[in-house]
């Protein structure tokens, strides 16, 4: 049952762009037929096509209603109300290091040189509720606080762990291989986010190339973003290399898959390349708002090819970059801290080539994708 909270103020979105973009053709993954032999075996069909091709996917019919959704971006924005100063009082300790549970402010980045045009990006990250991490929030936080672990604990049940089996059934796995090695009361990173960026003017649009994030992969299993119509969301295919807009589709979330599921599958399973463009120019007047949820494996899983499951022997992927290159395989905490922290350098500016291709763990060089 739902957690009773204080009233919220409501949250209104944005018309939808009237401009012919270059949409990708995404799989959409209708839960409805989900827990059937039949069903589990089509949806896992769609599955694994989808990570494979595109990477990104929808996902409908998932047991949550647009009513619970509003509200989490009902509170998303009432945080972003208050003000810098307080906000300020929940920098992770250690962000540089790759810390990142609590309040990330923005202009960490430099998008262009020479007029100094920093990112306006601003996340906070609520870290998983398992008796590991200490809850330390903002009022506006703290009060809806039953009602947000509510919210994140539903995103496991009712999406995460249906498309763990159905990646389980799609390798020839048992269909508990992956809900295992993510169990939610075991510790790890797993994160729900509030994410903000703050618009630009079309002049500094202009300057920055219309593009607020560059192409890159997520480093967890999957990313879940609830569905807001300000475009900006683009995809790289993973054949073509083109890059794609992602739709807002109402009633949907929107799921892609990520770095450690790559290296759990030896490159079967493809971490998406994605990156965060300016609006279309009638919607680059507001700012947008995202409600994400990042799903990670435990914290001591050791990112080794699934060498158990007979697809991935009879399609040749029996080895990821790490074993490939003799170094020794990190832990998905050590993944994850890594990785973070090269994300988290600060005063970066865009183009710079050594930050680009950084080895950021023996046996791995991360990208940055125009």
């Amino acid at each position: 049952m739902p957690v009773p909270v204080p009233e919220l103020g409501s949250f209104n979105y944005v018309s939808e762009t009237k401009e012919n973009l270059d949409w990708a053709d995404l799989v959409t993954l209708d839960f409805s037929g989900y827990g059937t032999p039949e069903g589990n075996k089509k949806l896992a069909a769609e599955l694994i096509r989808a990570v494979r091709e595109d990477g990104f996917f929808y996902v409908k019919n998932f047991n949550i209603s647009q009513e619970r959704v509003n509200r989490q971006f009902s509170i998303g924005k009432q945080f972003y109300e208050i003000s810098l100063e307080e906000k300020l009082k929940y920098v992770p300790v250690g962000l540089d290091n790759g810390a990142f549970n609590g309040y990330v402010p923005s202009g960490r980045r430099i998008l262009e040189p020479v007029s100094g045009i920093r990112d306006r990006t601003e996340v906070y990250n609520i870290p998983k509720f398992d008796g590991f991490f200490i809850h330390n929030h903002p009022e506006v936080i703290q009060s809806h606080l039953g009602e947000i672990e509510e919210f994140a604990r539903s995103l496991h049940t009712e999406v995460l762990d249906p498309l763990h089996v159905l990646l389980a059934i799609a390798l020839e796995l048992p269909e508990d291989y992956f809900t295992n090695i993510h169990r939610y009361e075991r510790k790890s990173e797993d994160h729900f986010r509030y994410m903000k960026y703050t618009k630009y003017t079309p002049e500094e649009n202009l300057k920055i190339g219309r593009l607020w994030g560059q192409g890159h992969t997520d480093l967890g299993s999957w990313t879940l973003l609830f569905r807001q119509p300000v475009a900006a969301l683009q995809i790289r295919n993973h054949t073509t290399n083109e890059w794609k807009w992602v739709r807002p589709q109402d009633g949907t979330l929107t799921v892609n898959a990520c770095d450690a599921l790559t290296f759990l599958t030896g490159g079967y399973v493809k971490s998406t390349v994605h990156r965060v463009s300016a609006p279309p120019k009638d919607q680059e007047h507001v700012d947008r708002l995202g409600i994400l949820y990042f799903s990670r494996p435990n914290n001591d899983v050791r990112l080794r090819t699934v060498t158990e499951s007979p697809v991935l022997q009879r399609e040749g992927f029996t080895q990821n970059e790490f074993e490939k290159s003799g170094n020794t395989v990190p832990t998905m905490e050590e993944w994850t801290f890594a990785k973070q922290k090269w994300q988290r350098t600060k005063n970066v500016v865009r183009g710079d080539a050594a930050f680009r291709t950084a080895e950021i763990l023996p046996g791995f060089r991360e990208k940055i994708y125009a």
